[in-house]
This record gives structure tokens, C-alpha cells and sequence, in this order.
């Protein structure tokens, strides 16, 4: 049995063993908690930092690319395409541009987006050879960063007659006046002075009032441009009121534009440390470094630049005209019906943004229902020709722009009244034929049919005709079988004749 003092050092280790273990125990479980602490924070941290990491695109490059007439389509591609550099918070958004010009409807969508965003945006005259002309004059104005390649132009903003018989009027020969002397300065002598420092009253535009509308409107919208941006605000007016257009390196000369680079890496080269004002604010661009996102039009772009094209949307609205047509004069066929229906909602969609003349869309329909009429009520050809010409004019009318390339072909035109004319012209020569024929049917036809005796006749009896059982009258005995001929029809008693051989 060990001794007091050796229990007593057992006790004493006993316990402090237990006060270690205890401390130890403790340590860990502290050491346990602040561990699962700190995972949680992390991953709290990393849930929300990691996203918005991911989707911001600081220092991110949009490049837009925009090609051809300005339509709805573009519209619709190049807005969206801003909208997403806003959220990516782009450095820059570069629209490099190829345009002969297009619908104002469509620019001032694109202008009003370019005005309001948030992410610089800066348009690009390229690649070598581009033209910005007519509406791409006003987009450039409107850019943060104005920008050329070489051998590209710019200009030729005047508006274009909108409508049918639109233009400037003829100079009538009363209106016109024998030239007056000059001084040796070029002045004319009765020219009233100016005095210095005033601008000269310009001269009446030429043409009817509602060009001059289209050219002093156009003119107040590009010089408002060219002031907001701090452009040559008086060469914009002569592109809308004179027509002109200038080369890039003229451009770059005359203020028009800031920048002239060969390609979008260039430009990113020059416009680092560049400040611009946007939204009031002034920012420095840093794209030297710059990643850049090359943004494709997508499906929805791509199917409304199809839907949108004007000989799509005319085809279109007759595929949904004719389809109802025939889904109506058969029903049950359902196909015709339903393939009419949806051809002709995606024709109104498309008509709702492009400028289309109600007159013409009238003088298409008037011809459809001139047409189908034809069919139906055969008036030889008074119709059916009636329908084709207002086909032919509405179809002409159809689109109320001049912009070159916005209206029904006539590669589609043509065609399609060939093919309408030619099934008017088949129907009504049909109708002609028709009351030249025999009848067929109903109660004149059994009039000089022949039937056969079914048994003796004095004076009446019965006989079969088309294999029908008649009570027949005549004035000649018949034997049975005998051959006979109807003369009359006296209600339901056939008068009949021997049938001679």
C-alpha cells in the first residue's frame, strides 16, 4: 500500500492531468468555432463578391458592329448592345459603322440611347472605304469620341423626301428674273448691307414647304449635336443643308471628328488617358489594356432584321391574305388557316415599325378584295383587272420612304401580280366557257336526254332516265325497252319521242 505522501503526488498529477485535459479541451473547441467562423465568412464573402466579380466588365471593350441601311433591326441590336455594356460597367462601347443611312425613326432610337449612357461610346467609321452618310453623319455627331479610318467619308446629311410626289418644286417660268449686274466683288448692288459682326439672314430653301420643314429640322437636331459634343456645329448644317461630305483626314482638319486610326486596336491605343464627359461628368479612358467583347447581333436581332426587310414583310402579308382566303372559301383545312394567320401577325409586327403608307396598304387590300371577287362573281375581267392595277399601285406606295433600299422590290412586285393577274385572267376565262356549255344538272338538263320503256305505252307509262324511275307521256305507242327521247318536262311527268336511230 503506497504511503501518504506518494498518494498525495498521485492525486496532484491525477489532477492537473484533469486541468490539462480540461484547458486543452476548451482550446479546441475555441479553436473549432473561430475555424467554422472564418469558413462561413469566407463563403459568405466569396457568394456575393464572386458574381458581381464575374459580371463586372471593368475595363472591358463592347464592340458593336453596324452595317448597312439603318433599319428597326439595327436599332433594336445596337441599343440592346449599349444597354449590356451599362451593365457590364464597360470602359467603352465602340460602334464601328457602314451606312448609306436609313430610317430616322431608327437613328433617333440609336441617338437617344447614345445620349443617355452611362458607358462612353464611341463610333468608328471603319474599316477602310466605310461611309457614314445621311443618318451615320447624325449618330457620329451624337458619339462621346467621334472616330475615322482612312479613306472613309462622312456627310450627306440631307433628308430625303419622304412619300410619293415629295421633292422640290419646279421653277415656274414667271418665278424666274433676269440676272442682275454685280459689282466687281460678286455682290448684287440692291443686296441690303449687313452690319459687322451680325450674321446675314439666310436665303429661303428651295423646294415645297414640307422639304424645307424636313431640312430645318434636320438642321436644329445636327447642330444641337454638334454643340452638346463641342463639334464643328457649322459644317454639320452644310451636310444637311448643301449635302457636302468630307474625307477623315478633313474631318480630323475641320474638328467633324477627334480621332483617325486605322483599326479598333489603334483607336483603344489613342483614346487611353482621353477624358470625355459622360452624363455631366468628365472620366479619363484607360483602354490601352483594355479586353475587348466583340457583341453579334442574335437570333432576335437576326429574325427581326428578315421579318423587317419590306419585300419579306409584303410577301408576308399576301401569304396571310391568301391563306385566310382559302381557309375560309374551305374550311376544315386548318393549315392554310393557321400558316395565313401567323404570316400576317409577323406582316403587322414588321408594319408597325416600319413607315408604311395606310393609302397603299388600302390600295392592296382593295385589289385582293377586287380579285377574290373576280372568283367568286365573274364580272369577265372588269374585276379582276381593276384589282390588279391597285395591287400594282399599292404595292408601289406601300413603303412611305425614300431611303434607298426600303420598299418592295420589283423583282417582287412584278411576279406577284403576274401570278394574281394570271388566276384572275383563268377564272374568268373559265366563266366564259361555263355559259357555252350544256347544262348538267337540274331540270333543263333532262330536256333531249335519253331513257329506255320499262314496259308498254298507249299514252302514258313509265320509263327509266338516268337511272330514275319517270311517269313518261307521249303520242306514239312504245314497246318495251324501246329507246325514247324527253321533249318536255311538265312538272314531275316527262313528255317523250321514239328515239330514232
Amino acid at each position: 500500500m503506497p504511503s501518504i505522501p506518494q498518494q498525495r503526488f498521485f492525486w496532484v498529477s491525477a489532477h492537473t492531468a484533469q486541468h490539462m485535459f480540461n484547458g486543452y479541451f476548451v482550446a479546441s473547441r475555441y479553436i473549432e468555432l473561430m475555424v467554422g467562423k472564418f469558413i462561413a465568412l469566407s463563403l459568405a464573402v466569396l457568394t456575393f463578391w464572386l458574381p458581381a466579380a464575374i459580371a463586372d466588365g471593368s475595363g472591358t471593350v463592347v464592340l458593336l458592329r453596324m452595317e448597312g441601311a439603318v433599319s428597326p433591326a439595327t436599332a433594336d441590336y445596337v441599343v440592346r448592345g449599349i444597354r449590356h455594356a451599362q451593365a457590364r460597367h464597360a470602359e467603352l462601347v465602340v460602334l464601328q459603322i457602314d451606312t448609306p443611312g436609313g430610317l430616322d425613326m431608327s437613328m433617333r432610337s440609336i441617338i437617344k440611347e447614345i445620349l443617355g449612357s452611362s458607358v462612353p461610346v464611341a463610333v468608328f467609321v471603319a474599316p477602310t472605304g466605310a461611309r457614314a452618310a445621311s443618318a451615320g453623319t447624325y449618330i457620329l455627331y451624337a458619339s462621346h469620341v467621334a472616330a475615322m479610318a482612312p479613306a472613309t467619308t462622312l456627310g450627306a446629311a440631307t433628308p430625303v423626301a419622304i412619300g410619293i410626289g415629295g421633292g422640290p418644286e419646279k421653277e415656274k417660268p414667271q418665278d424666274k428674273a433676269p440676272p442682275k449686274k454685280s459689282d466687281g466683288a460678286g455682290a448684287k448692288p440692291d443686296a441690303k448691307p449687313t452690319a459687322p459682326g451680325t450674321k446675314a439672314e439666310p436665303e429661303a430653301l428651295p423646294g415645297d414647304a414640307m422639304t424645307r420643314k424636313q431640312v430645318q429640322d434636320a438642321a436644329a437636331y445636327i447642330r444641337g449635336l454638334a454643340q452638346l459634343r463641342g463639334r464643328n456645329v457649322e459644317w454639320a448644317e452644310r451636310a444637311v443643308r448643301e449635302a457636302v461630305s468630307l474625307s477623315a483626314d478633313e474631318a480630323l482638319q475641320q474638328k467633324v471628328i477627334e480621332v483617325v486610326a486605322t483599326d479598333v486596336a489603334d483607336l483603344l491605343k489613342q483614346l487611353d488617358g482621353r477624358k470625355v464627359t459622360v452624363a455631366g461628368v468628365e472620366r479619363a479612358l484607360h483602354t490601352a489594356n483594355a479586353g475587348t467583347e466583340v457583341l453579334e447581333p442574335d437570333w432576335r436581332s437576326q429574325l427581326l432584321a428578315v421579318i423587317t426587310d419590306p419585300s419579306i414583310a409584303y410577301i408576308l402579308m399576301l401569304m396571310g391574305f391568301y391563306g385566310l382566303f382559302f381557309e375560309f372559301a374551305n374550311p376544315g383545312f386548318i393549315l392554310p388557316g393557321v400558316a395565313g394567320a401567323i404570316c400576317l401577325l409577323l406582316a403587322l409586327f414588321a408594319f408597325q415599325v416600319l413607315p408604311v403608307n395606310y393609302a397603299g396598304l388600302g390600295l392592296i387590300l382593295l385589289g385582293i378584295a377586287f380579285m377574290v371577287g373576280e372568283a367568286f362573281m365573274p364580272s369577265f375581267g372588269a374585276l379582276g383587272i381593276g384589282g390588279v392595277v391597285a395591287f400594282v399601285i399599292g404595292s408601289i406606295m406601300l413603303i412611305d420612304t425614300d431611303v434607298p433600299g426600303y420598299g418592295p422590290s420589283w423583282a417582287v412586285i412584278v411576279p406577284v401580280a403576274i401570278i394574281s393577274a394570271s388566276f384572275v385572267f383563268f377564272v374568268a376565262g373559265m366563266a366564259i366557257k361555263a355559259r357555252g356549255r350544256k347544262v348538267v344538272s337540274g331540270a333543263e338538263e333532262m330536256v333531249g336526254s335519253v331513257g329506255e320503256a320499262l314496259e308498254d305505252i298507249e299514252h302514258e307509262g313509265i320509263a327509266r332516265v338516268h337511272s330514275e324511275i319517270w311517269k313518261v307521256r307521249t303520242a306514239n305507242p312504245l314497246r318495251r325497252g324501246q329507246k325514247v327521247r324527253v321533249t318536255r318536262l311538265d312538272g314531275l311527268v316527262l313528255e317523250v319521242v321514239p328515239e330514232t336511230q
